[in-house]
């Protein structure tokens, strides 16, 4: 365990609730480092090598390898290995480790990271398995002793009917090296399987057919135990038991043929594993909750490998309609070979995104990207990009002011691109790896398929609806139908001004009418406009004393 330091230790608390809510939750904090923060075995990881590196450097012919809490100390002689694990121990209780002497091993054999060191051998150590699951440190154990290997037992074959049922036929004779009857109602297939041993192929023109004949004669051929072929008609009321096997056969296969649709859960699945859409795509396609559209994506092992972490909503739009600002950049996906110049588009208003693969960056590859872009999504009014050859030369602003846009660069003589664009870029290629099946297709198509995950299902919690039904139906829930005044605090005098009539607003943005023209405002700096109620006018002092003397006068006359 890592100690903390007494000033940190507050950093790290939790609370604990009562029983049914009978007093207030009691708050307390953590003397060492907690294992289950995500950061934990990054802050131990860098803790303990700046305690062992000195001891490295003392012990130079001694070898110190260090994983998480485990330490392994090798030397080529006892005295210098006695002196070097001295050291360690030493340095470590210095820190405020407390080690256990019997969790010290002085003699051999040793254990560590899963492997037995002897004194000539390094074995791994026995896997033992404990049924008796009993406590959380139990469950702990028995999930890192098991290794997860995502497989799937699924093969889709693309042609006739008959060269699908032919992969069928070789891949029971590649499953089943025992002896069995083969029994089917193609009489195609029966007919090529008593045809095929020791049988002399021709060229065929269809490649897949080819490879799977010479894959059926090949394990013919090379087998050692008997098989027998039978063909049967299908469909028939005949009596008997193989009769009634092939009945049997043609009822599990009569889903597949009418490929009726699974329940919604299933449904969401299926989508996941051919678009890999996030969890609030998820939630808004198949109406699951989150926790199950979460459930979904974090069993996706290429979710997992390719993984990014959620952004929040607060971002500036940019704008009110879907063609007002776009930004535009050039990023580089090695894998497309020739075309790996990937010139991206984006919305700021919807956050839509077009993407083209070209073979340069040059002004006119860019051009070629925005005609191509406006057919799919419209003409903005202005583009934004940064300061690079590529946007500066005269081709590419003449062809913008042809085309009626207006250009706007970032900084000065500064290449860099701006940070919705590099999201944009990181987004892309992340989804683009998620997509492993379409490695063999050419980079326009996985560039489409990409860009259809990313416009038509990704979206937020915050809206529900993709990009690309932002991009051409205007969000009506950012329209305000009122305007009510607001009180601003002007981000550059930090000085309160108002009323103004709030044009629109979003989480963590508000665009507000001013007297130098609309603008885009933290909405932390907004507050609503609540005009102060006249309150009635005192009684003058004199006023009031002769009331009350008058008052006083009555009442002693009766």
């Amino acid at each position: 365990m890592i100690p903390l330091h007494p000033d940190d230790a507050p950093r790290f608390a939790f609370s604990v609730p009562t029983l049914n809510r009978e007093a207030p939750r009691k708050r307390y904090h953590w003397k060492f480092l907690p294992q289950g923060m995500k950061n934990s075995p990054s802050i131990c990881q860098r803790y303990l090598s700046s305690l062992l590196s000195p001891v490295r450097a003392a012990v130079g012919e001694a070898i110190i390898l260090h994983y998480m809490d485990d330490v392994l100390v090798c030397a080529p002689n006892d005295d210098l290995l006695s002196h070097a694990l001295d050291l360690t121990i030493n340095s470590l209780v210095a820190a405020g480790f407390e080690l256990q002497e019997e969790k010290i091993q002085r003699m051999l054999p040793w254990k560590y990271l899963g492997l037995e060191i002897g004194k000539q051998t390094i074995e791994p150590q026995k896997l033992v398995v404990k049924n008796n699951i009993r406590t959380l440190a139990d469950v702990q154990q028995l999930c890192g002793s098991l290794n997860w290997q995502w497989e799937k037992d699924i093969v889709e074959v693309e042609g006739s009917p008959q060269v699908a049922e032919l992969a069928a036929v070789v891949r029971a004779f590649e499953k089943f090296p025992e002896t069995f009857n083969l029994v089917t109602d193609s009489a195609y297939v029966a007919g090529v399987v008593s045809r095929a041993k020791q049988a002399v192929l021709s060229e065929v023109s269809n490649t897949a057919l080819f490879n799977l004949l010479s894959k059926l004669v090949n394990l013919i051929s090379h087998r050692e135990q008997q098989f027998y072929v039978m063909h049967i008609r299908s469909h028939t009321d005949l009596p008997g038991s193989i009769a009634k096997g092939n009945r049997k056969a043609d009822a599990l296969a009569v889903p597949v043929e009418m490929a009726p649709l699974p329940n919604i859960f299933g449904q969401a699945k299926i989508s996941h594993q051919l678009f890999h859409q996030n969890a609030s795509g998820l939630v808004r396609q198949f109406h699951l909750t989150r926790k199950q559209a979460r459930a979904i994506v974090s069993m996706c092992p290429s979710c997992q490998q390719h993984t990014l972490s959620a952004l929040s909503a607060g971002a500036n739009p940019r704008g009110l309609n879907s063609c007002d600002v776009w930004q535009m950049d050039v990023t580089h996906i090695m894998s497309f070979g020739r075309q790996r110049y990937v010139h991206v588009s984006v919305y700021t208003f919807s956050g839509a995104v077009y993407a083209s693969a070209h073979t340069g960056e040059k002004s006119s590859d860019a051009m070629k990207h925005l005609i191509q872009a406006f057919s799919f999504l419209g003409i903005p009014k202005s583009i934004k990009t940064d300061n690079g050859p590529t946007y500066t030369s005269k081709e590419f602003r003449s062809f913008l002011q042809q085309w009626g846009v207006e250009h706007k660069t970032g900084i000065p003589y500064s290449p860099t691109g701006q940070a919705i664009m590099e999201r944009t870029h990181q987004n892309l290629k992340r989804v683009l790896n998620q997509h492993q099946s379409l490695k063999l297709e050419t980079p326009q198509i996985q560039l489409s398929k990409a860009l259809f995950t990313l416009n038509c299902l990704n979206c937020t919690f915050e809206n529900l609806n993709p990009p690309i039904v932002r991009h051409f139906r205007e969000n009506c829930q950012l329209q305000l139908k009122a305007k009510p005044p607001v009180i601003v605090k002007d981000p550059a005098t930090r000085e309160t001004e108002g009323p103004h009539d709030l044009i629109t607003w979003g989480r963590g943005y508000a665009y507000v009418s001013t007297p130098s023209g609309p603008k885009w405002v933290p909405a932390k700096w907004v507050k609503p406009f609540i005009p102060k109620t006249a309150k009635p006018p005192a009684e003058a002092p004199q006023v009031a004393s002769a009331a009350w003397r008058r008052r006083n006068r009555q009442t002693f006359s009766l």
